[in-house]
């Protein structure tokens, strides 16, 4: 079944509820790494319940759709879908708990051709239940590797942030533990991929992965500590591209170039396998 432009540019979707509470804001934490070293006031803040602070990044498992994309109505080949890009911009700081909603609409699907897959573009705003105030927007690209040539639009595609070609002015290590994959997934992705090594073998890895969200709160994590002195609630955007999978238990390099006051450029590297695992970067942040 191939993709239906009009129709799938059409779908509606149900606005998603979720309630979440400190515990969750804990867990998306620790989940990342942090509390590894329980003297680090700045690793405390985000795990410890008084004076509780929120990641910013924890946005992007909040009031989510799931994996719509395998439902039979899309036409897509989901077994072929890549996460591609991720965008985050904050509006206003995240609460340590409460209820959000989660509206999800397409922006754009982009036909490369025959054989060379299709982009689609989409935005998630997620609101605070009670005020109704908008607190960040999502924004995701997927790359459906199976499904060009259906006949739609052949653009515009979205220019990557670009990343300096001079050495990075600084640069900021971290490390997950090798149980990383099976604690982030109690944030809501359970996509075997990540804890089962039968299904990662069956999808050419050599272990199970661990998830691109993760790795993207820890740039978040690491540029917080780079940039705003380790004060996570200064970043208000944070927009990469995913290029090479991470494995548990990898150390994980952020470089920074700075940028305009409040902006820098930024990829995320394994030093160990020489391997750009997120890149063209760009975070802003409060003065």
């Amino acid at each position: 079944m191939a993709i239906d432009y009009a129709r799938l540019m059409a779908r509606p979707f149900p606005d998603v509820v979720q309630s979440y509470g400190v515990k969750d804001t804990i867990l998306y934490a620790l989940g990342l790494g942090l509390g590894q070293d329980p003297l680090d006031p700045a690793q405390l803040r985000h795990v410890y319940e008084e004076g509780l602070v929120a990641l910013p990044t924890m946005a992007v498992v909040l009031a989510g759709p799931g994996f719509w994309l395998r439902e039979p109505d899309t036409g897509v080949d989901w077994p072929k879908v890549l996460h591609g890009e991720q965008g985050l911009t904050l509006h206003r700081p995240l609460p340590v708990e409460g209820k959000v909603i989660g509206r999800l609409r397409i922006d754009e699907i982009v036909d490369k051709g025959e054989g060379r897959g299709a982009l689609m573009y989409t935005t998630r705003e997620v609101l605070d239940a009670a005020s109704g105030d908008l607190l960040c927007s999502i924004t995701s690209t997927s790359f459906l590797r199976g499904d060009g040539g259906f006949g739609g639009p052949t653009g515009p595609i979205r220019q990557p942030h670009a990343v300096p070609e001079t050495p990075p002015d600084a640069h900021f290590d971290w490390s997950l533990g090798r149980h990383a994959a099976l604690l982030y997934r109690l944030n809501g992705d359970w996509n075997p991929v990540h804890a089962d090594p039968k299904v990662a073998t069956q999808a050419g890895f050599a272990q199970p992965i661990l998830h691109g969200l993760a790795s993207y709160g820890v740039a978040g994590w690491s540029l917080a500590n780079l940039l705003c002195g380790g004060d996570a609630s200064r970043i208000t955007r944070l927009d990469l591209r995913f290029t090479s999978p991470v494995y548990p238990g990898e150390a994980l390099r952020t470089e920074a170039w700075r940028l305009e006051s409040g902006a820098a450029a930024f990829r995320v590297r394994v030093p160990a396998r020489d391997v750009t695992v997120l890149n063209n970067g760009r975070v802003e942040f409060s003065a």
